[in-house]
């Protein structure tokens, strides 16, 4: 099963898991990171690089996040390839601890 990022992305973006991944299935918004589902090799390099542990397998995404697989899978047709580390947000460790940011979300 393929790997998302869920909401605790938002607004960090911390790009550690880009680099990693062997076949480039992140995507780049905004303010967020996105994993394309159908290119992701479950692969698992991606998940213990990311500081704010927004990257699971959809297979042990709880009830509160289960729209985050859509989320993925959706913005993942729109938004480009990233498959290089960037720079993080000037203000992304203070969003670290943030919960509820999907409102955040820009498109």
């Amino acid at each position: 099963m393929p790997f998302i990022v869920t909401e605790s992305c938002i607004k960090c973006k911390y790009t550690d898991c880009v680099e990693v991944c062997p076949v480039d299935c992140f995507h780049e918004g905004p303010n967020m990171l996105v994993i394309d589902p159908d290119e992701c090799i479950d692969c698992t390099l991606c998940e213990p690089e990311c500081p704010v542990e927004a990257i699971m397998s959809d297979e042990d995404v709880d009830e509160s996040m289960q729209n985050f697989i859509e989320l993925n899978a959706e913005l993942s047709r729109e938004w480009p390839v990233i498959n290089s580390m960037k720079d993080a947000p000037a203000d992304a460790d203070d969003w670290k601890e943030v919960k509820d940011k999907l409102k955040y979300l820009e498109r």
